[in-house]
């Protein structure tokens, strides 16, 4: 995880969405424990009253719950929760913008699936244990 914070978004928040995509691409699974306030605070060197912001924002939107004296966790159902909201949140806001430069730019839908295909036999062919398996 980047230790780099974008000066244009409050820390609490972005410390909130490194942890939202850790639970989305399964680092951080349901059901297990977030790492301690204090642990992350000295990781990235922050207020450990920002990571508890972080931490609070998480619990509100009821992707994380504490468990007294022995920290907080990730609830079951957090990763089903965040994908249908993160791709509601894509399709309604990021896609049309997408979408709009697309057309602007006047590219096909050949053509971007031709590049999403290179692209990605790009990186299968970079995954010794993808090529091994056999998948593609």
């Amino acid at each position: 995880m980047s230790r780099q914070w974008d000066d244009n978004q409050p820390i609490y928040w972005q410390l909130r969405e490194r942890t939202v995509a850790a639970i989305l691409d399964g680092t951080l699974p349901e059901g297990e424990p977030l790492p301690s306030v204090r642990q992350v605070a000295v990781d990235f060197q922050i207020n450990p009253l920002t990571v508890s912001k972080a931490y609070q924002s998480l619990v509100d939107d009821e992707l994380v719950e504490k468990r007294r004296g022995v920290g907080m966790f990730v609830i079951e159902g957090a990763r089903d929760q965040l994908l249908a909201s993160e791709r509601d949140r894509f399709l309604n806001e990021d896609w049309p913008k997408v979408a709009a430069r697309i057309e602007q730019l006047g590219l096909s839908v050949e053509e971007l699936l031709k590049i999403l295909d290179q692209s990605s036999d790009q990186s299968n062919d970079a995954d010794p244990e993808l090529k091994a398996n056999g998948s593609h």
